[in-house]
């Protein structure tokens, strides 16, 4: 990984270049990360680092120490990455909107929306029977293992479950702006997640 910028999903709009083309956008904000440690190696540089406030009570008593030992307040997301080891990074800043530039191409993860208990039809793509009212299996799922061979359910059968919420990565999305006096990221299309998710922008 050589590039990373953590960002929160506030919404989607459409861009307008100048041949008059329409491109669908995610706009992320992408204040409020800051760097906890910089370990520099001979081969690269690895960082620390975390993004968005939380409430004091809402984290663990080692992570409390992190935080009181750089006299910073509490926050939500805290990761490891391994970047460009020529990347101007400092301890207790915020990561660098300037390290991407406009049209470059990047991979975004995140989490994707949850969509509750769903049934095999809606989870897995299964085909529904005849919706005549003879029929007795408009949607339910069919069979799920033998009776006497093999006796049981195998392991990862698919079934009716939670949908969802689950990580998800995009790759190959087009940086279209950075605005870096209000702190925001255009990337080209959708990206996984709700409005205030936190995702990952990378660039391998």
């Amino acid at each position: 990984m050589k590039k990373v910028i953590i960002g929160k999903k506030i919404g989607m709009t459409q861009l307008i270049d100048k041949e008059g083309n329409v491109d669908a956008a995610t706009v992320l904000k992408v204040e409020d990360s800051v760097v906890l440690q910089v370990i520099e190696n001979e081969d690269d540089k690895r960082i620390v680092v975390g993004y968005g406030k939380v409430k004091e009570k809402k984290i663990t008593k080692p992570k409390k120490g992190v935080f009181a030992a750089r006299k910073l307040t509490p926050l939500a997301f805290i990761k490891e990455y391994v970047l460009d080891k020529g990347l101007d990074i400092k301890e207790n800043e915020p990561l660098p909107l300037t390290v991407f530039e406009e049209k470059e191409i990047v991979d975004v993860r995140g989490t994707s929306k949850g969509k509750g208990f769903s049934g095999t039809i809606k989870r897995w793509n299964f085909k529904r029977g005849p919706m005549a009212h003879g029929s007795k299996s408009h949607r339910i799922p069919g069979s799920i293992g033998g009776g006497t061979d093999p006796g049981k359910v195998f392991k990862g059968q698919k079934m009716a479950g939670h949908h969802g919420d689950k990580g998800a990565t995009i790759k190959n999305l087009k940086v279209l702006k950075i605005d870096e006096a209000r702190g925001l990221l255009v990337l080209k299309g959708a990206i996984p997640g709700k409005k205030g998710n936190i995702v990952e922008v990378i660039k391998k």
